[in-house]
């Protein structure tokens, strides 16, 4: 077996090598439930959330904020209503509004999808985030709130992470949060008529304790000042 794929785990009693055994328990299935942190509460996305992540929305060009999704931007607030009436209806992907509690507004979404209870794999994506609310301590939590209920509360064994090959901004947050490069898909999808390659990231369930504790003592109000900026960084608490 010395010719088997570097760092594939396998069963050494197994010939020919298969996997080893794991809890094949199907996962439940998230649910429509709020989730409440320090900055930023979750809601169940709904099409009362439109009108305010209308207004959220505004005063940003539109390939800044929408360029790597497949829908957007809206050219009113009847068509961010519609979308919004139709994805809050979904099961998978499954959608949240956020409120920062900064502003006390719904100022974006997010989701959990790819969801497959039999494998225990999951996959949170579908981040749209207003022009006010990127790179705030509320959308890191928004994010981490999906993370922990999905590993933590739900039992998943794997979390993925996947974006447009040429969307630094996502891949960077990927790495922050603790995802690990897997590669990319090369030509997988089309989006608005353009051709996308995915790359895609993972979190394993042993690699999740580590991680969730560095986000959580980032997020902790101790290592936020007064001007509401970190006192350390997020890789700080990595070691």
């Amino acid at each position: 077996m010395t010719d088997l794929p570097q760092g594939v785990p396998f069963d050494p009693e197994t010939d020919p090598p298969v996997g080893p055994r794991v809890d094949a328990t199907p996962r439940p299935l998230p649910a429509r439930i709020p989730h409440r942190g320090r900055a930023v509460d979750l809601e169940p996305l709904h099409v009362r959330h439109a009108p305010e992540l209308w207004r959220a929305a505004q005063g940003q060009p539109a390939e800044a904020s929408w360029a790597y999704l497949g829908y957007g931007p809206f050219a009113s607030e009847a068509a961010m209503r519609a979308h919004v009436g139709a994805f809050a209806a979904t099961h998978d992907p499954m959608a949240w509004a956020v409120r920062p509690h900064a502003t006390g507004t719904a100022d974006g979404w997010l989701t959990l999808m790819e969801i497959h209870p039999a494998h225990a794999h999951i996959e949170i994506g579908h981040i749209w985030f207003s022009p006010r609310m990127q790179r705030t301590r509320a959308a890191s939590e928004a994010m981490f709130l999906l993370m922990r209920h999905a590993m933590d509360e739900l039992g998943y064994r794997r979390l993925t992470w996947k974006c447009n090959a040429l969307n630094m901004p996502s891949r960077r947050a990927a790495e922050r949060l603790g995802f690990t490069y897997e590669g990319t898909l090369r030509n997988v999808l089309v989006v608005k008529g353009r051709r996308r390659d995915t790359a895609w990231f993972s979190i394993l369930e042993d690699e999740w304790p580590g991680r969730r504790d560095a986000i959580a003592a980032w997020l902790d109000d101790a290592n936020w000042g007064p001007d509401g900026r970190p006192k350390r960084s997020l890789s700080a608490f990595r070691g």
